[in-house]
């Protein structure tokens, strides 16, 4: 028989309930959070209190009545105090911003660098200049971070970086490297905790929490970069697999005989429908990343022959990978990330027909909303900084007086 549960962890447990219930309601009052988690109005009301001095909490003057009985005053999620600062490194670009925890995006900074063949010191460094200048940002709004969550294109465990063929890294201790330099950045504040995660796995988690996936709690993710990655979410939680890297759909190999890829394998998905391999297909030039991207668009959109071809060719190859994932996992949906989002009109139709021919299921074409576009909201940044705010949320009162300005 397992022993009951301490007066400590109900309470820990019950507080989360109710700053979910409030973040998730956007506004509501002390008889809408008991009515929505089915605690007393008395245990309601000494936990809302509790969260209001911890400042989590805000409570406005204005009077709800939403539910039967007297009108009670509106509780909100604080929109400052703590906050998750999130940390994008990709090939050609690092993207920083700060979430509340509402979620909200409240500052975002993106510098374009081309980070293939730098050394990984030199560019987390970088990263962690442009946060600090996010954190003073944050400070202006009275926004204070506490924790980091990196955001990585590559195989990622245990903090680490086990390997990024695209960027050339190889067994690098990220988490850590980030944490030093950030911490020189600040050396009179506390030292921010860091994570790392696959820039997929966030980008999904994102979509999760902040995109409009309605009741969809099942889906694969796929985001396109200069590399391909992918990420699988079943019933609201996170594959990562026995060693954490599951998702790696961008090495999926659609051609034995095809292009050598980074990752030392022939013919892999992200040989035809990565950045580069796009771009090349459509005669743009490759290192003007997103420059060239909305080009490829508009030749598209213009009906550009050799746009049109290279868009199909990719759009049929991820539509045979996406079919075998979802003849594996079943999916309520299938979410297009990154570049794809945007390349979506001319991406979807072939990999929705590779999708209707292969899937064993035969029900493909009676959903064919389930193949979309990502939100235009979300992506691996905002996941990343939404992972710090989850932490919170799971547990708040560990984060009680964590607050620092600076």
């Amino acid at each position: 028989m397992e022993p009951k549960a301490g007066r400590d962890t109900v309470r820990r447990h019950n507080l989360s309930l109710v700053l979910r219930a409030v973040r998730d309601a956007g506004e509501t009052t002390r008889a809408g959070v008991s009515a929505r988690v089915g605690l007393t109005r008395a245990a309601i009301s000494s936990l809302v209190e509790q969260l209001l001095e911890a400042g989590f909490l805000s409570e406005s003057g204005k009077t709800f009545s939403g539910q039967a009985g007297r009108p009670g005053t509106v509780l909100k999620v604080a929109r400052t105090g703590v906050a998750g600062l999130g940390v994008e490194i990709n090939v050609d670009y690092v993207s920083v911003c700060v979430v509340d925890l509402a979620g909200t995006d409240r500052v975002r900074l993106v510098e374009h660098l081309d980070n293939r063949g730098a050394a990984p010191a030199r560019v987390l460094a970088r990263a962690a200049r442009i946060a600090s200048r996010a954190l003073v940002s944050a400070a202006e709004q009275e926004l204070h971070p506490v924790g980091a969550a990196l955001a990585l294109p590559g195989l990622v465990a245990s903090g680490a970086v086990r390997s990024a063929p695209n960027l050339g890294w190889n067994r690098v201790p990220a988490e850590t490297l980030f944490a030093e330099s950030l911490a020189a950045q600040r050396p009179r504040l506390p030292a921010l905790p860091v994570r790392a995660e696959n820039e997929a796995n966030l980008a999904a988690l994102a979509e999760l929490w902040f995109g409009g996936l309605g009741d969809a709690r099942t889906f694969v993710y796929l985001s396109g970069e200069i590399g391909v990655g992918g990420a699988l979410v079943l019933g609201g939680e996170l594959l990562r697999g026995a060693h954490g890297f599951a998702g790696e759909i961008g090495h999926a190999v659609v051609a034995p005989d095809g292009p050598e890829c980074r990752c030392g394998a022939r013919g892999c998905l992200e040989q035809y429908a990565g950045q580069s391999a796009l771009l090349r297909a459509a005669g743009l030039d490759e290192s003007d990343g997103a420059t060239a991207v909305a080009e490829l668009a508009h030749r598209a959109r213009a009906g550009d022959e050799r746009a049109l071809l290279a868009l199909a060719r990719a759009g049929m190859m991820l539509g045979r990978v996406l079919a075998a994932a979802v003849n594996l996992f079943d999916p309520d949906a299938v979410v297009l990330g990154g570049i794809y989002r945007p390349l979506s009109p001319w991406l979807g139709p072939p990999a929705s027909r590779e999708l209707a021919g292969r899937v064993v299921s035969g029900l493909w074409p009676v959903a064919a909303a389930r193949l979309r576009a990502s939100s235009p909201s979300t992506d691996a940044v905002r996941g990343a900084a939404g992972l710090v705010v989850q932490d919170v949320l799971t547990d708040p009162l560990a984060y009680t007086g964590r607050v620092t300005a600076g």
